[in-house]
């Protein structure tokens, strides 16, 4: 019989429990109830129930203070900002996503609820090989500041814009072993369509759904090789850095429906993104220099917090009407 108070990676079995019980009432809740039929979510829906996740994430924090501690819940907050701006550069890609295979918005809800599963799954993998590997090795703190100062830096040189969907690696060997059907059929994943030739034989396909799925599913990936070692960078408990990384996820969904209506609004973000990936890299070497223990968790989580609200701030005023950028945009 399972100890439910055996440490799972340093953390009560009971309190792993307790967390995917939550996330698994709320993606049920999310499917079954308020999306159980396709609709165009609009941005004051979305507005909505990002706010709900938020709240949910956040009082969760509040629940790690109560049974680990303040320094726990901090951590767990600081994760929780820093996932959650860190995602919000995912939009950007995912819109284009949507926008290259034509999915309808009233079937991107779906997409993104099925690729939270895949997330759930991926995340917790490469966040237990990192709690592992950081339990073994500590020095490699050192080299996931590093990537994270070297990412921040390079984000200031890289644009969005130029990345070309159709020169994906993993969409050209999607298109190359599966058989892929044109045309959008509903919300299904798959269908079954006559074969080429004489015989009319009806073969499975996938449609541009599943492989809008499975591309979505590759660019998290991708960005989590970003965002689950600047968490690391916080701290090095496992548990806090999976439920920041998957609640703030979970609000991302919501929130994306409103975020590509108004993705204009936050062009300077990336700066300020940039700016935070530099900040928690350089986090563990200040402190050494410093002499410190460890770098405090309060002023981390304000100082994050302040970067990602003057580049938010920053945005909207420069993207105002009458603002600099509409009157450059005038002007020319």
């Amino acid at each position: 019989m399972i100890n439910l108070f055996t440490d799972f990676l340093g953390t009560p079995i009971w309190m792993w429990g307790a967390f995917l019980g939550i996330v698994l009432t709320l993606l049920v809740a999310d499917l079954g109830v308020f999306n159980r039929k396709d609709h165009e979510i609009g941005v004051r829906e979305s507005l909505v129930t990002s706010a709900f996740y938020i709240f949910v994430g956040l009082a969760f924090g509040f629940w790690i203070r109560y049974q680990l501690g303040q320094q726990s819940a901090e951590e767990y907050w600081t994760g929780f900002v820093v996932e959650k701006t860190l995602s919000m550069d995912n939009v950007f890609v995912m819109s284009m996503i949507f926008s290259f295979f034509a999915i309808p918005r009233m079937y991107q809800h779906r997409v993104l609820f099925w690729g939270i599963l895949g997330v759930i799954i991926l995340r917790g993998l490469m966040i237990g090989i990192g709690a592992t590997l950081v339990h073994e090795f500590e020095w490699i703190l050192y080299l996931f500041a590093l990537f994270l100062i070297f990412t921040g830096a390079k984000m200031f040189l890289t644009d969005d814009k130029d990345m070309n969907i159709a020169d994906n690696k993993i969409l050209k060997f999607l298109h190359a072993y599966l058989p892929v059907s044109e045309k959008i059929e509903g919300n299904k994943f798959f269908t079954r369509l006559p074969e080429e030739g004489a015989s009319g034989k009806l073969k499975l396909f996938c449609t541009p759904l599943f492989i809008a799925l499975v591309t979505i599913e590759f660019v998290d990936l991708i960005f989590a090789v970003d965002s689950v070692p600047a968490v690391f960078s916080v701290t090095s408990d496992a548990f806090i850095v999976y439920t920041s990384n998957i609640f703030a996820i979970l609000g991302l969904r919501a929130l994306y429906f409103a975020l590509d209506a108004m993705i204009d609004r936050f062009k300077y973000l990336k700066p300020a993104l940039a700016i935070v990936l530099i900040f928690i890299g350089s986090k563990i070497f200040i402190a050494w220099f410093a002499g410190w223990e460890k770098f405090p968790t309060s002023v981390s989580l304000s100082v994050t917090a302040g970067i990602i609200f003057a580049g938010m701030l920053y945005s909207l005023y420069k993207t105002s009407v009458g603002g600099p950028a509409q009157v450059k945009m005038k002007k020319q």
